[in-house]
């Protein structure tokens, strides 16, 4: 079990595995985007592999690959009867990398489960099903649950209590697309009244540098260990619902959100520093980062 207190030192995350996936040559298959990979048992060796790679880099936490795992994203491609098979093998590959660095952390993905960089505006008791459903499938595999890339605070409302039967912490990713407000158009400081003694800290999920450091100081006012998972897209709000133009194209996220040139491994190692001086804990990438950005963020431990 992981220590509540393990995240008030600086801990490397992994970095992001779907367009890593992507740019290691997994093909895109509809909107399914990483839950090809584990979907088709050709990709499952490169799944692992780029587990393993990244825990080379310097990550000491690796997320499951279940981002799109989740019943509204595989019951668009008539897969909702592998939900549970998928979910769990994306737990036993990542027990196939721990078991060859056993000091590595899993930690249970658990991403938005009705639209991404979107806040969930259903009926509660569907929200905590859907994430209770993801969490009961990965929970024999994983250390923690990770919410990956949330937009509301409803949203962290609804995983608290859907994790709880679970006797798991968890660390809260939240996700701002532009400015410092939620998607939902929540400040970040409401969740300091809704998160309770099982979380291990909270940061900001799929975001661009420039918008983590507009809300470092509202971050840091809460009081437990923050920090990031960054990306490198060029930005993540459309004048378009997201996930609209996504299930039009049926491609490579790059390809809407655009791919950042500047963001090289010696450039995130530079940010990252600076967001470490500033009291960031917890380091990681999500899309677009690999592990050559995972090990130049490890190298400021």
């Amino acid at each position: 079990m992981i220590s509540k207190d393990f995240f008030k030192q600086t801990r490397i995350l992994d970095g992001g595995m779907g367009q890593e996936l992507l740019a290691r040559g997994m093909k895109p298959n509809s909107t399914l985007w990483s839950a090809n990979a584990i979907l088709d048992t050709n990709y499952h060796q490169l799944v692992l592999d780029t587990h393993l790679d990244f825990i080379k880099a310097g990550a000491e936490i690796i997320v499951t690959t279940t981002f799109a795992t989740r019943q509204k994203r595989l019951k668009e491609n008539n897969l909702l009867d592998k939900f549970e098979y998928l979910n769990q093998k994306a737990g036993e590959i990542a027990q196939a990398a721990k078991q060859k660095f056993p000091k590595t952390y899993i930690a249970g993905g658990l991403p938005p489960q009705n639209l991404t960089y979107e806040a969930d505006d259903r009926d509660k008791g569907e929200i905590i099903e859907n994430f209770n459903s993801q969490a009961k499938a990965l929970n024999p595999y994983v250390d923690f649950f990770y919410f990956d890339v949330w937009s509301s605070i409803k949203e962290v409302k609804c995983g608290i209590e859907a994790v709880k039967e679970f006797k798991k912490p968890y660390l809260v990713g939240l996700h701002i697309s532009e400015g410092t407000t939620l998607p939902s158009g929540e400040k970040i400081k409401e969740i300091k009244n809704i998160i309770d003694e099982n979380a291990l800290g909270v940061i900001l999920s799929c975001v661009s540098p420039e918008n983590f450091e507009k809300n470092l100081n509202e971050l840091k006012s809460l009081k437990v260990p923050f920090g990031f998972k960054l990306n490198g897209f060029v930005t993540t709000k459309l004048q378009e619902s997201y996930t609209s133009v996504f299930l039009g194209k049926k491609s490579n996220p790059n390809e809407i959100l655009g791919k950042r040139q500047d963001l090289t491994p010696i450039k995130i190692q530079e940010i990252a520093k600076k967001f470490k001086d500033a009291g960031a804990t917890i380091l990681g990438g999500c899309c677009e980062t690999s592990p050559s950005h995972i090990e130049a963020i490890s190298r400021i431990k």
